[in-house]
């Protein structure tokens, strides 16, 4: 298991440097040039876009398993079918997005908004989704199963035919 996370982690700073490289050469920012961008069906995998603006961007069945995407904002994306298993969400804005049918196992997205969002037969098994902001959001059909909701705004949102088994509402004390 040792030697496996080893090799992530390497190939993570490899992807890192190589993207590093290419948005300098092509004179972007994450900030501000990814905007309504297509990345459909590609592979971004452990990727760093902290801070990135990929607000409406085209991320349909996307691999982002793993990737840092904290603080970035990803309002009105299209994150249908997405795989994002791992990847962290801390922070992101993610509202009014689509990511119905997306998986989001063991996914962190502590103090993320998704408000007004589809997650319509997501997968959040395991997730956590503490101090995060789902006012109106859309739960209908996904899987909840084990994920953390402490302290999230739930009002107005959607959990009929949701999995709720073993979530975490409230704080135990």
């Amino acid at each position: 298991m040792i030697v496996q996370e080893i090799e992530a982690s390497i190939k993570q700073i490899e992807k890192a440097k190589k993207l590093s490289e290419l948005v300098k050469i092509a004179g972007l920012d994450w900030r501000q040039d990814f905007v309504d961008i297509d990345l459909s069906d590609k592979d971004l995998s452990y990727d760093i876009l902290t801070h990135a603006d990929l607000s409406n961007a085209n991320l349909r069945g996307t691999n982002l398993r793993y990737a840092d995407l904290r603080y970035a904002d990803l309002s009105g994306a299209d994150l249908r079918y997405a795989d994002l298993r791992g990847s962290d969400l801390s922070d992101a804005d993610l509202s009014g997005a689509d990511l119905s049918g997306a998986n989001l196992r063991y996914a962190g997205l502590s103090g993320t908004n998704l408000s007004g969002t589809n997650l319509r037969d997501a997968n959040f098994s395991g997730a956590n989704l503490i101090a995060t902001l789902l006012r109106d959001a859309n739960f209908s059909g996904a899987n909840l199963r084990g994920t953390n909701f402490r302290y999230a705004d739930l009002s107005g949102t959607n959990l009929r035919d949701a999995d709720l088994s073993e979530v975490v509402l409230k704080r135990k004390g």
